[in-house]
């Protein structure tokens, strides 16, 4: 028998209603509608409840996963004023949904919404111990460990973002020289900006920024997009990239001994610039044991991961109406 399960993502700009069908061990993901997030909360979730009566068409839902960015209360079901939604101040976003569609509602931050898809349909199939890192617009990670999903005390673990990995370097999370500043989209995007000014400077335009007016539109894409065809500077730029993500997967790779690491977006678009390195890095800071047993690998859902994160946490909540404070299994 199979179940109708709907997924919500709540973005600073964007949100986005998916609707899927999970039987067995798979799911299908039926449709799915994306909007610009309104002004307010309430006008947010009326319009994503809309969205879904909409997809339903008279069906009977499962259950509904909502993913969104931290910080939140995931066991009241609470959005914790995310930067990128201000406002959102203890609002509750599990129990409009509940009632609306009289079935279980479950929260959980994107990153461990992601790791839960990438466990049970992607990449991550199998793993008693895996850690999916976003490396996207940010670097957030989410923890499956002995088979179940840890969020931490207070919902934050996985906040890899926030270590520092060097006194100096990109700004990230708040932090310079932070695995976000040097290891996502943003970050990467800033520190290209800053090299390719200094290079306009000295004269020596770099061929993804030929003219200051350019500066502004630099991204990780078009930095990776120069590197490969053979600009310097975007190839030093993404050797550092490279460099720096070696050592964090290291540390992760030390702390937690994972099975499997499984790094999101830009790892995926990028793999021929970094996973050389990458492994050359853990090969000389990882504890060779831990590292003998952990395979890193790109998201198996690719672009889509974001599509099924909600999806999963229906599932996890379909198959608990009341899920644990502290963690949570398959």
């Amino acid at each position: 028998m199979s179940d109708l399960l709907a997924g919500i993502d709540i973005g600073g700009t964007k949100c986005a209603v998916c609707l899927g069908e999970s039987e067995g061990a798979g799911v299908t993901l039926l449709e799915k509608r994306r909007f610009s997030t309104p002004p307010t909360p309430t006008a947010t979730l009326c319009a994503l409840g809309g969205a879904l009566e909409e997809l339903l068409a008279g069906r009977r839902l499962t259950a509904t996963g909502i993913s969104c960015g931290g910080p939140l209360d995931s066991a009241q079901g609470l959005i914790l004023s995310p930067p990128n939604l201000p406002g959102w101040d203890h609002t509750n976003v599990v129990t409009p949904f509940r009632e609306r569609f009289n079935a279980p509602a479950m929260l959980q931050n994107d990153a461990n919404a992601c790791a839960l898809a990438e466990w049970q349909w992607g990449a991550g199939r199998g793993c008693h111990n895996m850690i999916f890192l976003t490396f996207g617009t940010g670097m957030g990670a989410g923890l499956i460990i002995d088979g179940r999903l840890y969020i931490g005390a207070s919902d934050m673990a996985g906040e890899v973002g926030h270590v520092r990995l060097a006194e100096t370097g990109p700004l990230g999370y708040g932090k310079r020289g932070s695995f976000e500043g040097f290891c996502s989209g943003g970050g990467i995007a800033r520190w290209a900006q800053q090299r390719a000014l200094a290079a306009l400077q000295e004269g020596q335009p770099p061929a993804f920024c030929p003219t200051l007016e350019t500066l502004p539109a630099i991204t990780a894409e078009s930095v990776g997009i120069a590197a490969r065809a053979g600009d310097t500077l975007a190839q030093e730029i993404f050797a550092a990239v490279a460099q720096r993500l070696g050592q964090g997967l290291a540390l992760l790779v030390d702390i937690l001994n994972p099975e499997r690491i499984v790094i999101g977006s830009i790892y995926g678009h990028q793999r021929e610039l970094l996973e050389t390195t990458v492994l050359q890095v853990l090969q000389a800071e990882a504890h060779p044991h831990a590292l003998a047993v952990c395979d890193i690998v790109p998201a198996g859902l690719g672009e889509q991961v974001g599509d099924y994160a909600g999806l999963a946490v229906a599932a996890l909540a379909s198959k608990s109406a009341v899920p644990e404070k502290r963690q949570m299994t398959r």
